[in-house]
């Protein structure tokens, strides 16, 4: 009886794994300093990106709503301010150094030139040369060009079909066919067109979540001299890499989770009506973010870990680790720069594939096998591998 009293107590595997993963998850959330210099901005930058792009948007449906336009030498052509206050449209002289004003931004309406001859020429039915001025790289006067262009062609059309009423000709030859345009788009599809970057830094987030624990529970641990004694204990390496791969994976979570939730907020905030109207994140989408984001967080936990076991001092684990966020983030670029042409090997692409798939959350379109499959696969694939790399590896780490 004494002597079964002595026996030491052997701890299962995976009571091992459960002990470790307790005390990397204590010290990944003791240093709370770092981890909020690292979080915080992270889990900001969705919603603030979200605010600033429904305040530009605000700005211009502002501008729509004014119903202004500015003319240069409006009084050489009476027929046409007639036709523009017909349309409901206020006229605005433009100043004089319109064109340095429209360089400058600091004039943000594209400018209509009237000639002097614009009523003469009208009146011997010649064609009188108009001219939009604009600066492509002022945004918001070139964005409000078509606006002046259709109106100026309004007009056009307008004296074209009074032309052809005098001479008997029935006007609708001026338009032969009848075209109806029709949008299949759903609102959430349309919102994402304007909100198309958000998962971009979502992934972000999740990446700046898992950077510090990963990195602190292996190169970190290394520098101190705490992992030397750590593998002396009686517990494998693989069963020690899973503990410290689940607190990090589970910190990468709980920062993908909050980022997910902190849109919720955001859009009560959405200055811009109609992208209000169209933009809907409620729980169900905060669950999808939270679904297709685990298995990424699981994956980059593990790759993070395999860069910074092999280097020599934190400062390199930390150069390492920037060069694989810098890859994994821009991944999304991808599809941003070739809209509306997915490919089926997106989704075998990490960081890629999960943008996608947020992007099909965010358009309120379900989620087929073969999209979610190969990310999933993907993802378990790269942690397994990753974590074998580190276990077979953490000893020599402590020996470099």
């Amino acid at each position: 009886m004494t002597q079964f009293a002595n026996t030491p107590r052997v701890m299962s595997p995976l009571g091992q794994i459960v002990v470790v993963f307790v005390k990397e998850l204590i010290d990944a959330l003791r240093d709370r300093r770092t981890l909020g210099r690292l979080a915080v901005p992270a889990l900001l930058m969705g919603p603030v990106m979200l605010m600033l792009f429904s305040g530009l948007i605000s700005q211009f449906e502002s501008k729509a709503e004014q119903r202004e336009v500015v003319v240069l030498g409006m009084p050489h052509a009476p027929t046409l301010r007639n036709f523009i206050e017909r349309q409901n449209y206020s006229i605005k002289e433009a100043p004089a150094d319109y064109e340095a004003q429209l360089r400058s931004s600091q004039l943000s309406d594209p400018v209509l030139v009237i000639p002097e001859t614009f009523e003469a020429e009208l009146a011997r039915g010649d064609k009188p040369a108009l001219e939009v001025v604009t600066d492509s790289a002022n945004n918001r006067a070139s964005a409000g060009a078509r606006v002046v262009v259709a109106l100026v062609e309004s007009f056009g059309r307008e004296r074209a079909a009074l032309g052809l009423m005098l001479r008997g000709v029935a006007t609708d030859s001026l338009r032969p066919v009848d075209l109806t345009e029709r949008d299949l788009a759903s609102p959430g599809a349309r919102a994402s067109r304007l909100t198309g970057m958000l998962p971009m830094f979502v992934i972000m987030a999740v990446l700046y979540g898992c950077l510090t624990a990963a990195l602190d529970s292996t190169s970190g641990e290394r520098e101190r001299g705490s992992l030397e004694p750590l593998l002396m204990n009686p517990v494998k390496h693989f069963g020690l890499v899973m503990g410290k791969w689940a607190a990090v994976a589970l910190v990468g979570a709980g920062v993908a989770v909050l980022c997910a939730l902190s849109f919720m907020p955001a859009q009560l905030l959405l200055k811009s009506d109609s992208l209000q109207a169209m933009f809907r994140f409620g729980w169900g989408e905060v669950a999808g973010f939270t679904l297709v984001l685990l298995p990424l967080c699981a994956a980059l936990g593990a790759l993070l870990m395999a860069v910074a076991i092999r280097t020599k001092t934190f400062k390199e684990a930390q150069a390492s680790a920037t060069m694989v966020m810098t890859v994994v983030s821009l991944t999304p670029m991808v599809s941003i720069m070739n809209p509306g042409g997915d490919a089926p090997w997106y989704f075998w692409v990490p960081g890629l594939g999960q943008n996608q798939l947020m992007m099909l959350i965010l358009k309120g379109e379900p989620m087929q096998l073969m999209q979610w499959g190969p990310a999933l696969v993907t993802a378990a694939a790269l942690t397994a591998a990753c974590l074998i790399y580190v276990a077979r590896h953490m000893r020599e780490a402590v020996s470099r």
